[in-house]
């Protein structure tokens, strides 16, 4: 099962070069259900990633451009009376599909933003008095441009919280850029990746990384770590229980592609910063919040004791 998780990070790996972590940090967090943010400056293949993820798990996916005139009803859909029918018949928007790429999302109003909501939490949208059932798997995968751009709205604290994981790509090293400089283009490369993947194998895989062991121990240590951003008066909240949910279904994914069938610490570790930097705020006035308390989680995973 997991044979082909690995093939597709060896796929996507030929396409965005000189991210492994990243691209393992990103498959990590869909195998474990949640919705990915990718935050970085325009340019550095955030949608690129995104894009090849959908075709490499052979998921259905829709992409929409975030823009300061969209409208809810344009992510949801809308009724249109159908003089044929005498009737008016719902018609489903982008939102109704396996994988929704929300590219540039903190480019749209926080009314539009907000419509994602119920989607990303209950896998269902309500639209003119009905609830309707989104395809499975779903998955929002959105990127976001540094809010300090012009043209960019913050994304809310709850919107945030929606995210399991944040990933950030960063520049490439030189021989990283030298490779897409002197390689094929990248758009000319997704249109040849493979679907190594299909829905219900990856729901298969889901559920194998629910049912990996996480002793008393771990938990323990889990619960130093959430206790700690609590305590240490760093941040304006410390980690929600939602957020130590998050980062124990991430650190048994984690577990899972690196071939075992128990959490260890490191495994936590490893998936730390990318679950929960995004959902602290240092106390301390910051340019970069998510730079700072990926600074400051660091600081305190070093002072809290395994055992």
């Amino acid at each position: 099962m997991f044979s082909k998780v690995h093939a597709v990070t060896k796929q996507l790996n030929q396409v965005i070069i000189g991210k492994p972590k990243q691209i393992q940090q990103a498959l990590v967090c869909l195998l474990a259900g949640g919705h990915l943010l990718i935050e970085d400056v325009p340019g550095v293949g955030k949608t690129t990633l995104a894009h090849a993820l959908a075709i490499s798990l052979g998921l259905k996916f829709n992409r929409m451009q975030f823009t300061s005139d969209l409208l809810p009803t344009d992510v949801i859909g809308v009724s249109i009376f159908e003089r044929e029918k005498s009737q008016f018949v719902f018609h489903p928007g982008p939102i109704f599909t396996q994988v929704l790429l929300a590219d540039e999302i903190n480019r749209a109003t926080p009314k539009t933003q907000s419509a994602l909501l119920e989607a990303m939490e209950e896998q269902q949208v309500s639209a003119e008095g009905q609830t309707r059932q989104l395809p499975a798997p779903f998955f929002v995968i959105a990127t976001q441009n540094p809010t300090h751009q012009v043209g960019t709205f913050a994304l809310p604290e709850s919107q945030l919280d929606r995210f399991l994981m944040c990933v950030a790509l960063g520049y490439p090293d030189p021989q990283a850029e030298r490779a897409l400089l002197l390689g094929e283009d990248r758009r000319a490369l997704l249109k040849q990746l493979n679907a190594l993947m299909q829905a219900d194998e990856l729901l298969e895989a889901q559920a194998a990384v629910r049912n990996i062991h996480a002793s008393p121990a771990l938990v323990d240590y889990l619960q130093k770590l959430a206790q700690a951003t609590r305590e240490s008066g760093l941040f304006a909240e410390g980690m929600s229980p939602r957020a130590a949910i998050a980062l124990l279904q991430a650190a048994r994914a984690w577990a899972a592609v690196e071939g075992r069938d128990h959490v260890l610490p490191e495994d936590i570790q490893a998936v730390l910063i990318p679950v929960i930097a995004h959902r602290l705020r240092p106390i301390k006035a910051m340019h970069n919040k998510a730079s700072a308390s990926a600074d400051l989680l660091t600081q305190l995973m070093q002072k809290v004791p395994v055992q």
